[in-house]
């Protein structure tokens, strides 16, 4: 175990220790990608019913989101208090901490579950699926979900390992599932010839195959190990169980609301562009995914190590991973708006050859991404009210951004302003300006004298 390669958030140089944490993040993410987006590919080259098929899909997500969203929920929430501990030099609370996230990881996945294979097809239904749509979209999904518990394990417990310093292995958990997935999709959609529920299905072995090396990490490898609380445990668990899902609620709401937006511009896709206008959207929502994901490891990657070093009291180098996490993420998002406004088509044409689907995409995506640069505020202040344990401030920043912003103009700049399916992706940019730019505000001004505070009292 001490000869595996691990990060320490004490005493080594913030910035070393930032990319050391991002780098194997960043690739984990990327590779995590692969999991939906390999999938999207090969569909939408499912000969004959390919743009179909790619918009039945796309009508999962929704669901797909909120079994990743309770994975977060305790993976996210528990991780950076753990972190907050094991900076405290209480180990003893922080294993505790971790038994507790794993423990209602497993209850809610087999309750989520459950819930979605019954209710799928209204559920379906609900999210704007046509008969056409349905009868990709359904098999899809009640496939996708046996692999609930999996999926959720490999998600909710990769922060654990992160947090430990072992992101190399972090890495390597996520790096099995996405190259199994690349292998067998082609396998299982053309070779059995089971189109769409043989890119479910390869899923499914994948993440199992991902969560199998997690479970072996954490119950063998790392320095504090994961077990199912036993019932002794529960009364002493239930304390931390608040703090966890309080802390957790505001990726949760991020990611929940996420879907909600998704199924609002759906429906509203639905009734101004028809059932292209849904594959549009799939486009946007996979080039959004597939940019925004080195975002999310930088902030995810240096989380541990600002919550490290704010439980061990000191400020300068929590404001010093603070300062180098947000340079990193601004000189990400110039380059990466550059390519979408300047060459939208490279995107596009990853996730589709069809040539009016293309044209279509490409204004839409233009749009979307028109102030994605505001965007890097709401990460960068979410993320530092998370690793800072301030749960009231990332849930109100998380609910501003979505459900009172973005859920209303979707409805109100198509229909009230007039501006049909250009409004559902113009409403993006404008929640992103205000949104971002309160969120960031807000963190500077909390954050900041607090450190000064904790400064002065050294």
């Amino acid at each position: 175990m001490n000869k595996m390669k691990r990060i320490d958030f004490e005493n080594g140089s913030v910035t070393g220790n930032i990319l050391g944490a991002t780098l194997p993040m960043l690739v984990a993410q990327i590779l995590n990608l692969l999991y939906n987006i390999v999938d999207r590919v090969y569909i939408a080259r499912i000969p004959k019913v390919g743009t179909t098929a790619l918009g039945a899909v796309g009508l999962c997500f929704p669901l797909i989101v909120i079994i990743s969203a309770f994975a977060n929920l305790f993976g996210s929430g528990g991780a950076p208090i753990f972190s907050i501990h094991r900076g405290k030099k209480e180990d003893t609370r922080a294993n505790q901490i971790m038994n507790t996230s794993f423990t209602m990881l497993c209850i809610a996945a087999i309750l989520l579950m459950a819930i979605g294979m019954l209710f799928a097809h209204p559920l379906l239904i609900l999210f704007g699926a046509s008969e056409k749509a349905l009868v990709f979209a359904y098999p899809y999904l009640m496939l996708y979900l046996i692999g609930t518990l999996p999926s959720m394990i490999a998600v909710g417990m990769n922060p654990f390992i992160n947090a430990q310093g072992y992101s190399t292995m972090g890495m390597f958990s996520v790096a099995i599932g996405a190259l199994a997935n690349l292998l067998l999709d082609p396998l299982f959609i053309f070779a059995f010839g089971l189109g769409v529920c043989g890119a479910a299905i390869a899923t499914v072995i994948s993440q199992t195959l991902s969560a199998a090396f997690v479970l072996y990490f954490l119950t063998r490898r790392s320095e504090l190990q994961v077990h199912l609380l036993k019932k002794e445990e529960f009364s002493v668990s239930l304390g931390h169980a608040k703090n966890i899902v309080s802390l957790g609620t505001a990726g949760f709401i991020m990611q929940l609301t996420n879907s909600l937006v998704t199924i609002c511009c759906n429906h509203v896709l639905s009734m101004t562009g028809g059932d292209i206008y849904i594959s549009v959207m799939t486009i946007v929502s996979s080039v959004r995914q597939l940019v925004e994901t080195p975002i999310y490891a930088l902030t995810e990657g240096s989380s541990p190590i600002i919550s490290y070093n704010y439980g061990a009291r000191r400020p300068t180098r929590v404001k010093k991973a603070g300062s180098i996490m947000s340079l990193l993420v601004f000189a990400y998002t110039a380059v990466i708006w550059a390519v979408i406004i300047l060459i939208p088509h490279t995107l596009i044409q990853v996730f589709s050859s069809d040539a009016s689907l293309i044209s279509d995409s490409v204004p839409a995506l233009k749009q979307y991404f028109a102030a994605f640069i505001f965007m890097d505020l709401q990460y960068i202040g979410q993320t530092i009210f998370k690793s800072l344990n301030k749960k009231k401030q990332a849930i109100f920043f998380s609910l501003l951004r979505k459900v009172f912003i973005v859920v209303p103009l979707t409805y109100l700049m198509p229909f009230v302003l007039g501006m049909g399916t250009d409004g559902v992706f113009l409403a993006e940019p404008v929640s992103n300006v205000i949104g971002g730019s309160l969120c960031f505000i807000t963190m500077l001004c909390n954050v900041l004298p607090e450190l000064k505070r904790i400064q002065k009292n050294k």
